[in-house]
């Protein structure tokens, strides 16, 4: 196995990781739940949520990075400044400090695919691209679920154990639960 992690910049790409399997119009998450305020992520339906998911992937910061296993797209993982996402305003998940940190929210591997520790290459990609755009940090929110199984539905947000893994250290609790599981809030410096 030989992973690779690259920016997301291919479309197509993306849309094997997070758009709809069947009907092009269908209203799946398309990994911007988290990334788009709640108004804005009811208003985009159908195509709408996938044509906004293409304008970001050309954007000049591309929304995240993909895993590829030779020319095969494995893994997705959404990474961007956290203050422009939603966690920035929540309620149940609080701001440490006001460090311009980005936060990894979504991490996939493709069925198929799991165990074979692609999530780690999606979260060190996700760092550097985080690095390669200047960010002091990165953070994330994931489940502490103490070794017990997560579902896999809810298992976007990460464990512990996997940013632990990765250079994470926690800095906060949160009394966001996820799956059963207590989310931390967790940091990984760049500096």
């Amino acid at each position: 196995m030989s992973i690779e992690v690259r920016p997301a910049r291919v479309f197509d790409d993306v849309a094997t990781m997070l758009g709809p399997k069947r009907s092009p119009d269908a209203n799946v998450c398309w990994c911007l739940s988290h990334r788009v305020d709640s108004r804005t992520n009811k208003e985009l339906v159908g195509r709408a949520r996938g044509e906004h998911v293409a304008d970001l992937v050309g954007a000049e910061v591309p929304p995240g990075v993909l895993a590829y296993d030779g020319e095969e797209v494995v893994g997705w993982a959404g990474v961007a400044p956290r203050a422009g996402l939603p966690v920035a305003r929540s309620t149940v998940i609080p701001t440490v400090d006001d460090e311009p940190v980005w936060s990894v929210f979504c991490v996939r591997v493709r069925p198929g695919h799991r165990g074979r520790g692609i999530t780690r290459h999606l979260v060190e990609g996700a760092v550097a691209l985080a690095r390669e755009h200047g960010a002091p940090g990165v953070e994330a929110v994931p489940v502490d679920n103490r070794g017990e199984k997560v579902d896999l539905t809810m298992a976007f947000v990460g464990t512990r154990a996997l940013f632990e893994s990765c250079g994470f250290t926690v800095v906060s609790k949160t009394s966001s639960v996820t799956a059963g599981h207590p989310r931390v809030v967790m940091r990984r410096s760049l500096a």
